[in-house]
């Protein structure tokens, strides 16, 4: 049985990492000296603001992924087969920022977010529209309650910090468990009620968004390598 394609879902997706490859670009010619003025990606609004907006975006798309999937019946056996994949590149991530930045490694970024919160919103799907109330709850908890027992690598990633530590992704279980729920909770209701919202036709200009919505994994391990080896290719030839 061939699985449906929700091609408007897979067109946010693509918008989505489009979006991270543009950001990780100008990130990259920061880094390497080639954009001037020199940018501070860790505290500039600018920068700060748009990052936030992207793994938003990135979380909901997989927040609606996995209503998607529950939807056309996914069993927990392809589900894991999935997750190992997401699992194996975040391990990835971690090595090669380990490299790049040993002082400031990706112990926690955004795939190994996903990888734990995938787990959680699978089990709170028939929830229903209740995680729009358990989103929301996982949103403000951090506002509220911190504790110096997150604040090593070893618990960060609860995300009940007192400090964000040094790292160059810091995507923790809250707040961000919140939106992938509220995408959950949104992809159910608009496959109950709108399916054509997600799954109706695009505009012939946003079908290779959507093409590139449908490996997103792939595409969000490949596009650092290419892009730095592309930069230092441009670097060492200039000089």
């Amino acid at each position: 049985m061939t699985p449906t394609r929700f091609d408007r879902l897979d067109t946010l997706r693509g918008l989505a990492i489009v979006w991270m490859a543009v950001f990780h670009f100008c990130f990259d010619l920061n880094y390497f000296g080639l954009l001037l003025p020199r940018q501070n990606f860790y505290l500039d609004p600018v920068w700060t603001v748009q990052r936030a907006c992207i793994v938003t975006l990135f979380l909901f798309c997989a927040g609606m992924g996995q209503a998607a999937a529950l939807h056309a019946g996914q069993p927990w056996t392809r589900f894991w087969k999935r997750w190992l994949q997401v699992f194996d590149c975040a391990v990835l991530v971690s090595a090669g920022s380990a490299l790049m930045f040993p002082k400031s490694w990706i112990s926690f970024g955004v795939l190994h977010g996903i990888v734990v919160m995938l787990v959680l919103v699978r089990l709170m799907a028939p929830l229903g529209p209740w995680l729009w109330l358990v989103g929301l709850a996982a949103l403000l908890l951090p506002q509220f309650v911190a504790h110096p027992f997150f604040d090593d690598r070893l618990t960060n990633w609860v995300g009940l910090v007192t400090r964000k530590p040094v790292t160059e992704d810091f995507v923790p279980v809250l707040p961000w468990l919140g939106v992938m729920c509220w995408g959950l909770a949104a992809g159910q209701w608009l496959l109950a009620h709108r399916p054509a919202l997600l799954g109706g036709a695009v505009p012939a200009l946003l079908r290779p968004l959507a093409g590139l919505g449908r490996w997103s994994l792939s595409f969000y391990m490949l596009h650092q390598p290419v892009l730095i080896g592309a930069i230092v290719a441009y670097v060492h030839w200039r000089s």
